[in-house]
């Protein structure tokens, strides 16, 4: 059921929509995401923690929500925003709508958006503090005061609370046929935020996997005796993430392999010595172009993080191994003398390309190189 709602970003706009989804105010940092495709993915990946989700591409929910393509079993984000909500929708997997979803999962949606020109105000201006509120201009004061409490993202440690409570072992390779490795290599994802088809992709290429609560112990880690730690994607500030640092540079001092997806490379290049910055508008769409130093070789990639990693901070121990071609920003590093390495896009796409599916296999051949050594 549709309803009157309005759009309120801090810089004083006010723009009227049509609701749908939960009736409910929601407050949060409003980004646009240019993917024209996967908008299901996108809504439920938890790193969208206390964001609003523009979308830019016009037709969103026209396929529908189907059982299969959910990153979390929640929805993370405080809202979406799009051009036009279809009557009608219309896919072979489709078990619901767009709409029907968003009620079930407690989320407000607003449509009737003139997302172009939402579009071009974030990118003049970067992203914006927002509510989306149920109603219509009487309801400007409630919105208003609700972004006024709102701290926004910088300084904002979301990761632990999105993580799981209890470690949970996961047996599913990826789609359509679940293809798993052979082997008895463990995985230990620290989830800060996981989708579902990292995992699926970690038990495909390397071993099998288990997902453990952000702020697991070093010795309740060891405890599970991993062939390697994978850091795994999630929202908000990497720098208040105390808890990970510390487990990290542990870690890494007992030359553990580690590969970081997203705010898990954040993370391992602040356990390293780097430095983090909050960017003006992120990153968040399905078609970026990042290039691989050392070989030239450029990659289309799905992106979404708010924080990148300062090229300038790395210190002599750490090398840069991608960079984005949109603005040259940090998209990779690799230490020169830890089993480690992290990339800030996100290879597991879902949505987007397939096309850095390697640094699974990449991470794979660091396992089984370092027990070799070892």
């Amino acid at each position: 059921m549709s309803f009157p709602a309005i759009l309120v970003l801090e810089d004083g706009s006010i723009i009227e929509g049509i609701g749908f989804g939960a009736k409910e105010l929601s407050v949060g940092e409003i980004v646009f995401n240019t993917s024209m495709s996967g908008y299901q993915e996108i809504i439920t990946d938890p790193s969208y923690a206390k964001q609003i989700i523009a979308f830019t591409h016009p037709h969103i929910g026209n396929t529908g929500i189907n059982d299969e393509d959910n990153e979390s079993d929640s929805i993370f984000a405080s809202g979406i925003v799009i051009k036009d909500l279809p009557k009608h929708y219309s896919n072979w997997r489709a078990t619901q709508s767009l709409e029907s979803f968003l009620e079930s999962k407690n989320t407000i949606g607003i449509s009737n958006i003139d997302t172009r020109a939402l579009t071009a105000k974030l990118r003049d201006h970067g992203a914006l503090k927002a509510c989306i509120a149920p109603g219509d201009k009487d309801s400007i004061s409630i919105a208003t005061e609700a972004i006024n409490k709102f701290s926004g993202l910088e300084g904002l440690d979301l990761a632990k609370k999105v993580s799981t409570q209890n470690a949970f072992s996961w047996d599913e390779g990826t789609w359509p046929n679940y293809q798993e490795v052979k082997n008895e290599k463990l995985i230990v994802a620290v989830d800060f935020g996981v989708k579902k088809n990292i995992l699926r992709l970690l038990r495909k290429h390397v071993g099998k996997v288990k997902v453990v609560n952000a702020q697991i112990s070093f010795d309740e880690l060891k405890q599970l005796k991993p062939d390697g730690v994978f850091l795994s994607n999630g929202p908000g500030d990497p720098e208040p993430c105390d808890y990970a640092i510390e487990l990290i540079q542990q870690l890494l001092n007992i030359k553990m392999p580690i590969f970081g997806i997203c705010l898990g490379h954040q993370l391992l290049a602040l356990s390293g010595g780097c430095k983090t910055y909050k960017m003006k508008f992120g990153h968040h769409g399905a078609n970026h172009p990042v290039q691989d130093l050392a070989t030239k070789v450029v990659y289309i990639t799905s992106q979404n993080h708010g924080f990148a990693v300062e090229l300038s901070s790395l210190p002599t121990n750490i090398e840069p191994t991608h960079v984005s071609l949109f603005d040259k920003s940090l998209q990779g590093i690799a230490f020169k003398d830890k089993p480690a390495f992290s990339f800030q896009g996100h290879p597991e796409a879902s949505p987007g390309p397939h096309e850095l599916e390697e640094l699974f296999t990449k991470f794979n051949l660091m396992i089984e190189s370092n027990a070799k050594k070892n």
